[in-house]
């Protein structure tokens, strides 16, 4: 006896079609076809596998295909991620983060990581590095503060 299963789902501009169809041999074969609204295929595939096999492939598919998903999402999310820092870049961070005005510190630093295509936790190491004060906005540190987080203090102490 042959019986079929079918599932649809649209994911963004793409609508996958899975089917599941037990055939007379024991075989079970799975069908995907994925397609634009304008009808252009992007995915399309058959396997064919022992039907007792179905729900450890389908695990392990799963698997996969999670893992895949993460190393992809571990691609750097900002343009600058990675990028060396210039002069001109510590001159723009420090000058804004001493000219800010009655902010709060996270904030700050998510609008100047938007702004500079860096993430959060890069803007707020480079704040030290330059001078300032990263929990104060409009604030430099102390000399001493400085040393001990390996940045510098004061104006025009040129990068690090």
């Amino acid at each position: 006896m042959t019986s079929t299963f079918h599932n649809e789902i649209k994911l963004g501009e793409v609508h996958y079609r899975l089917s599941a169809t037990t055939d007379s041999d024991e075989s079970l074969v799975l069908e995907l076809l994925g397609s634009l609204d304008s009808g252009e295929v992007v995915a399309d595939g058959r396997l064919r596998l022992p039907v007792e096999g179905g729900a450890t492939i389908g695990k392990l598919l799963s698997r996969v295909l999670g893992a895949h998903t993460r190393l992809r999402s571990r691609q750097p999310r900002h343009a600058n991620a990675n990028q060396p820092w210039t002069e001109a870049l510590d001159t723009e961070l420090r000058t804004a983060w001493l000219t800010a005005s009655e902010e709060s510190s996270p904030k700050l630093i998510r609008s100047l990581a938007d702004g500079m295509q860096r993430s959060p936790t890069a803007i707020r190491a480079r704040l030290a590095r330059v001078g300032c004060d990263p929990d104060v906005p409009g604030r430099e540190l102390s000399a001493t503060a400085a040393a001990l987080l390996g940045g510098n203090s004061g104006v025009g102490q040129g990068k690090t």
